[in-house]
């Protein structure tokens, strides 16, 4: 009885649905059920008396049951996709990997500029003594690993970790590690003397802290191809590929932490974030193994709102950087009569090139033009972030004017990192444009170098050993 009870219900229910069947599925269906051949012609309705008995009489006189259409889509807010959009995806893949170069390879050709100074700069031999330094920390509770012991072995281990966290963030090679380390080597040296920086000095500080809250390794990177080799092996194998490497650094970082928190060096506020980001670390590795359903998708989330938050501030602190800039220049008697930039061009400390500076300097037009064009440019740009041609337009201007400061004044890496800051605005086409130039460049050098090193070997001189 239950068997019948179910092919009825059955029945019933795709009722509805072979209406939307084609004809032909149609008349195969009533041949069928008439006991004619397919194809026939269909025969008169036969009376219900005469023939089919009271069941088909019932079936005649039942009202026609209306098919159950589906529920039309709600249409979704604009609140609503907005949380969809910022949680959904780490949103400005390339302009985050942009800064992530930008700054990592400024601040790693800086160290390796001072590399025969660096002792001067922030070890021992400096005139900011580690007594002095030590005093300014203490009040300020700021963090740097330079003054947990005096020892120059330290400095230069210290040092070495800056330059190679550089080094490896700038290729993408595991970026969130990468991203902590550098953040602890800037802070390090540039807290243990603080005497020693410049405007750029700053902005590359405070981007070392945010870079550690992006998802920066998403396309140019080691990390984005290692991805995806990682994927292509598991959808070959069908299973997940481990991660040895990530295992055994982040088992290593860990001593590393145990031991400076029994040391009692650091503060507990920075011990405290640094823990945070070790088991965070752990957290995603275990949801990505062992988790992949609801552990790993509120992880995915949080870490889009992280990344999007991030990208929010960056932006805000370059805006926040020229509008004041420009605000405090309108203030000054120079920029008002347009000759400010006549001094820095007739100063030796800021003339590395005295001919070009003497002779942009002789021409008052040009100096007017220079000082107007400054404060224009950066007391605009934050305004035309609201139409993007403009904003485009004004992006170029500022980018070529930090390359003037560059080569008139002698402040390369105050103008890399402004440049690398300049570029989280950078629009996405042309962004993917540039990756793709690059990658055939990089497809074109490797073509040329393959055949030599064919050649190479084929002349090599053959061995009974090789």
């Amino acid at each position: 009885m239950n068997e019948s009870m179910n092919e009825s219900m059955s029945e019933s229910m795709s009722e509805p649905m072979s209406e939307a069947v084609s004809g032909s599925v149609r008349g195969t269906t009533t041949s069928e059920a008439t006991g004619e051949a397919p194809g026939a012609q269909p025969c008169a309705p036969r009376a219900p008396h005469e023939s089919q008995g009271w069941h088909a009489s019932l079936e005649h006189q039942a009202p026609h049951t209306p098919p159950v259409s589906a529920p039309a889509p709600v249409a979704e807010s604009k609140p609503a996709q907005a949380l969809r959009r910022v949680t959904g995806a780490a949103l400005g893949p390339y302009q985050s990997a942009v800064v992530r170069i930008g700054f990592s390879a400024t601040w790693l050709l800086f160290l390796l500029r001072e590399l025969p100074h660096r002792r001067e700069l922030y070890g021992p031999d400096g005139p900011w003594s580690w007594d002095m330094a030590q005093r300014l920390v203490s009040g300020n509770h700021a963090f740097t690993a330079l003054l947990w012991t005096d020892s120059t072995l330290w400095f230069e281990v210290v040092y070495a970790v800056a330059v190679l966290s550089s080094a490896l963030l700038m290729l993408g090679w595991r970026t969130r590690t990468m991203s902590v380390l550098f953040m602890v080597g800037v802070l390090s040296l540039q807290n243990r003397s603080v005497f020693m920086g410049d405007g750029g000095d700053n902005v590359i500080h405070l981007m070392a802290i945010y870079l550690v809250l992006t998802r920066c390794g998403q396309v140019w990177s080691l990390d984005a191809r290692r991805r995806e080799r990682a994927a292509a092996r598991a959808a070959e194998s069908g299973e997940p590929v481990p991660d040895r490497v990530g295992i055994v650094l982040w088992a290593v970082l860990g001593v590393a932490l145990a031991g400076v928190t029994l040391l009692g060096d650091a503060g507990g506020g920075w011990l405290l974030i640094f823990w945070g980001l070790w088991v965070v670390q752990a957290l995603w590795w275990a949801a990505g193994r062992y988790a992949q359903g609801d552990p790993r998708a509120l992880l995915d989330v949080v870490a889009n709102l992280a990344h999007n938050a991030t990208m929010v501030v960056i932006m805000a602190e370059v805006c926040l950087i020229y509008a004041t800039a420009g605000w405090y220049k309108i203030q000054g008697s120079r920029w008002q009569d347009g000759t400010a930039l006549y001094y820095p061009l007739h100063l030796d400390y800021f003339s590395p090139w005295p001919a070009l500076s003497d002779i942009l300097g002789g021409s008052g037009l040009i100096v007017m033009l220079l000082t107007y064009g400054t404060v224009a440019v950066q007391v605009a740009f934050p305004f035309t972030l609201f139409n993007r041609r403009v904003k485009n337009v004004l992006l170029v201007a500022m980018m070529l004017e930090h390359a003037g400061i560059a080569l008139l004044l002698g402040l390369p890496f105050f103008s890399l990192a402004m440049i690398a800051a300049d570029a989280v605005f950078l629009p996405t086409g042309f962004l993917r444009w540039l990756g793709g130039r690059v990658g055939r460049l990089r497809e074109r050098l490797a073509a040329r170098v393959a055949p030599q090193r064919c050649a190479d070997e084929e002349q090599r001189p053959r061995t009974l050993v090789a």
